[in-house]
Parts: C-alpha cells; sequence; structure tokens
C-alpha cells in the first residue's frame, strides 16, 4: 500500500463556456476502472443529445490503468489533454468526464485542447484535491484516573483521536501515521507511567484537503 497519495472528493462538477459552447465538467472518486465506465456510461445517458462525452481517467497504486476518449472530437483534442491534467496533478483513481454542447463556433486543435484542459481542471479544483496518508489505528486502555491527561495530551499531540470508550476501564482509539507506532507505544507509556495496554487495529487512510493553489498549475 501506498504511504500517501493524491486523489479527488468523492464528486463534483463544474461548468464554463468558450466561444459559445458549454463545457460541463464532471469528476469523480472511481477505484476501479468498473468503476470509471459505469460513471462513463451514466454521464452519456444524462447527456445522450450533447455533442461529446469526452473523458479520461487513472486507476491503481501506479496508474497502470489509463485511459482518455475523445468521443468524436479530433483525436488528441479531448480525452488526451484531459488525461494529462490527471498526470501532471497526480491524482489517482480519478474520472473526469467533460461534456460538450457545441455553439456554433469551431475552436480548432489547439482551442480545443485548451478549453478541454481547462475544463478539466475547473472541474478538478471544484471537487477538491485530498491527500491520503497510510495509518494505523491503535487503541489504548487505561484506568479512568488518567482520562483526563491522556485525552488532553492526544489532543494536542500530531495523533489523531479517532474514539473514546467507556467500559470497565477508559479505551481511546486513535490514528497513527504509518512508521510511527513505537514512538506512540512509547509516548503513551511514559505519559501514563507505563498504566497503559496499547492494541493495533489494522490500518487505513486518513485524508486531508490540498490547498487549491497547489493543484491549479498545468
Amino acid at each position: 500500500m501506498l504511504t500517501s497519495y493524491l486523489t479527488v472528493n468523492p464528486q463534483g462538477k463544474s461548468e464554463m463556456t468558450v466561444q459559445k459552447s458549454r463545457f460541463i465538467t464532471y469528476v469523480k472518486r472511481t477505484e476501479t476502472e468498473e468503476e470509471a465506465r459505469t460513471f462513463i456510461a451514466e454521464i452519456k445517458k444524462e447527456h445522450w443529445d450533447a455533442s461529446h462525452n469526452c473523458s479520461a481517467y487513472m486507476i491503481g497504486e501506479n496508474d497502470l490503468i489509463q485511459k482518455a476518449d475523445d468521443d468524436g472530437e479530433p483525436s488528441g483534442t479531448a480525452g488526451v489533454p484531459m488525461l494529462e491534467v490527471l498526470k501532471k496533478r497526480k491524482l489517482k483513481d480519478t474520472c473526469v468526464v467533460v461534456t460538450r454542447y457545441f455553439g456554433g463556433v469551431k475552436l480548432g486543435g489547439g482551442g480545443l485542447i485548451r478549453a478541454y484542459s481547462s475544463a478539466a481542471s475547473a472541474g478538478i479544483k471544484e471537487t477538491g484535491v485530498v491527500e491520503r496518508r497510510l495509518a494505523s489505528i491503535g487503541t489504548a486502555v487505561f484506568d479512568y484516573t488518567l482520562l483526563g491527561r491522556i485525552e488532553n495530551e492526544i489532543r494536542s499531540s500530531t495523533y489523531i483521536l479517532k474514539d473514546i470508550s467507556y467500559g470497565e476501564k477508559a479505551a481511546v482509539t486513535c490514528w497513527i501515521a504509518a512508521g510511527e507506532e513505537n514512538n506512540f507505544e512509547q509516548w503513551l507509556m511514559n505519559l501514563s507511567g507505563g498504566r497503559v495496554n496499547i492494541t493495533w487495529n489494522g490500518s487505513g487512510y486518513l485524508e486531508t484537503s490540498k490547498p487549491s493553489a497547489e493543484n491549479q498549475r498545468e
């Protein structure tokens, strides 16, 4: 598993007009090629009367699945520029569909490339980019006399409090960045004077929004 990577929020949409043509961009996080194809089919069904429904997606940890579709636009003027936007921004598991309603003014090859690139970028900006970081899930169990201190210290630390449960003893569950597990254990042991029992419950990804300025460069 990757320790961190960039992707988009679950789904988003934007719209722009270029030389009287209407460009509607749909963006979705898709973790399999089947999800991407289904998403594209849904947009095509919704906009069956559009001039074009062009698409691009990148799937997988190592971007092994990549596809671009011009959907009737001149070869290389729509899907490929959209795919390039995904590549330059290093977005994984992301699918973009740009629907175009022709406005009567031909844009030419260069104009189409700029329009579809801009439409993809606008859609991604509107949807939002997130960084997903791999983290372990650790649970610490201890006497209630320690709860106030441990909770306060966790909230002011780099560890992220996930849950507090109240049973025979207090239990706090935290997200700990991959590779920091030993440091977390030692930190809690020092904080509690060794009066804590720690168990590990798998791992997952934590998501953090990335400032849009970092993801607006072509």
